[in-house]
């Protein structure tokens, strides 16, 4: 049955090389098991109904890819996506999760509309490289500085608007060595590391009396507070047009960078460096997002921890269905997850933050019509706490320092048309 499901022997590998690799790529990824619900319960949003969501979310999506497009590819709800539902448009824009939730279902629904009539192709040409990479480093700075925030090591300033916090205090020194043992063991290739991590200042801050453990293992808690409560209707507020603009964007970019990038490591391209499937895996995607937010979850996207299951073997939808499966055997380890302090996951935000600024690399600094959109991009979303306005500042200043400096053919229609949306919105609808 699995041979006849997963075509193994077509792709050289066997039913143990495929489990293995599924539970390697599960166990670089399942640190999102504990990171997510705690950054979506600062919406108000009950923990442990996103604890389940969050499984339930992340086994949908990896079913779907394993049995639909049989790529050994995971999905879980996304690092970065659920800082921005969480911060920007709850606690910053005041939108209440439930729009939130509408807010995402919309995204999803509209990336099933351009996987189906093949419009992604179109705005992701029209995108240019360095606005990527500038999207994907402005998260990964967003997300430095809510790592910084829970961890106290970043405090509010009455003058300066931020400054150094008491690091006499134990958040901020269980969050720092938390890091450091992340990377440590992330340089020596230790698999889980990130989780490792997490799990091991929690360990810590229970010992000395800092945080309290309920239990190990209970019956799932309920999905009831979460399931089915978002509010597509409010989301048709037009002030949320650029929200749902960014949920679509960064998921589309981050979800067809993983798929290319992962599908090229295991094998998986034809002669044209093309994915065969690639139709398929963005339907799993964006069924998993609008599944996530049904049941209670930000954007569930592709997982780029899913090479590290492609290192160890993985090359069929087998890899994508154990992780699945294990992510429905995490729902009985709810109390875990409660346990676990905001500085505790603080250092694996920080560490996903060193990881998505690797592409400022890759920007031609000499081109200063490349490198001020590029800094004006990647800085106004931590500082304006939105991704939604630093995507929308990234393409205005793209589209208006090119056009003074006459370089006209970097400009193509998209462009033009969304640096248009963007100064309407920003103008008009703030």
């Amino acid at each position: 049955m699995l041979e006849r499901i997963f075509q193994l022997n077509a792709h050289n590998t066997t039913v143990r090389t495929e489990i293995l690799a599924g539970i390697t790529t599960f166990l670089t990824m399942a640190y999102i098991l504990f990171v997510n619900p705690s950054m979506l319960a600062e919406t108000g949003m009950d923990i442990g109904a996103v604890f389940v969501a969050t499984c339930l979310a992340a086994a949908i999506g990896s079913s779907i890819m394993g049995l639909l497009a049989n790529y050994p590819i995971a999905l879980a709800p996304g690092m970065g996506l659920n800082a921005f539902f969480a911060y920007t448009v709850v606690l910053t824009m005041g939108y209440s999760w439930q729009v939130g939730l509408g807010a995402v279902f919309i995204s999803g629904v509209l990336f099933f509309s351009m996987s189906l009539f093949k419009v992604r192709e179109w705005i992701i040409n029209s995108i240019p490289l360095p606005l990527r990479s500038a999207i994907s480093a402005g998260i990964g700075l967003f997300l430095a500085l809510i790592a910084l925030k829970n961890a106290d090591i970043v405090v509010a300033h009455p003058a300066t608007l931020v400054g150094l916090g008491d690091l006499s205090q134990h958040s901020p020194i269980l969050a720092a060595l938390g890091f450091m043992i992340i990377v440590t063991l992330s340089y020596r290739k230790v698999t889980g590391a990130v989780m490792i991590g997490i799990l091991l200042v929690t360990v810590v801050s229970i010992l000395l009396g800092f945080s309290q453990l309920d239990g190990m293992v209970s019956v799932p808690p309920s999905l009831a507070p979460t399931l089915m409560q978002l509010d597509i209707a409010g989301a048709l507020d037009v002030g949320l047009i650029s929200v749902i603009f960014a949920f679509l964007f960064v998921d589309l970019f981050d979800t067809s960078g993983t798929l290319i990038g992962v599908s090229q490591r295991a094998g998986l391209v034809d002669e044209k460096g093309q994915m065969p499937k690639l139709g398929r895996a963005l339907l799993a995607d964006s069924t998993a997002t609008m599944a996530g937010a049904c049941m209670g979850t930000s954007t569930t996207t592709s997982y780029v921890e899913s090479a590290a299951g492609v290192a160890a073997g993985g090359r069929t939808g087998l890899t994508a269905c154990v992780v699945a499966l294990l992510f429905l055997l995490s729902l009985f380890f709810a109390p875990l997850a409660s346990a676990i302090p905001a500085y505790a996951t603080a250092p694996a935000l920080f560490f996903v933050a060193v990881l998505m600024t690797e592409g400022l690399a890759k920007i031609d600094w000499q081109d200063l019509t490349v490198a001020a959109p590029v800094v004006i991009t990647a800085l106004t979303m931590p500082l304006t706490f939105s991704i939604a306005n630093g995507i929308a500042f990234g393409f205005i200043s793209w589209t208006v320092i090119k056009l003074l400096s006459g370089r006209y053919k970097d400009i193509n229609s998209a462009l033009w048309i969304l640096s248009i949306l963007f100064i309407i919105k920003l103008g008009f609808f703030p």
